[in-house]
């Protein structure tokens, strides 16, 4: 990670996430799936602030994913 690097907190709301992947197709770096529950969750609550993140936010079809930073 470059020192310029922003870094965002990554905040999944899993009540509301339906399971559909689509952040885990995009960075599964980032996200994964919670085997118990079916949900998306960020691998690591912090994580520099890239475009396929922002993307990522962008494509939640229900938008609970939240990025602080």
């Amino acid at each position: 990670m470059k020192e310029t690097e922003q870094i965002c907190q990554i905040n999944v709301d899993s009540y509301s996430c339906n399971g559909c992947e689509s952040c885990v197709s995009l960075c599964p770096e980032l996200f994964r799936i919670n085997a118990s529950s079916g949900k998306a969750e960020a691998v690591n609550d912090t994580a520099p602030c890239t475009e396929e993140l922002h993307r990522a936010v962008a494509t939640c079809p229900v938008e609970c994913i939240e990025t602080i930073g």
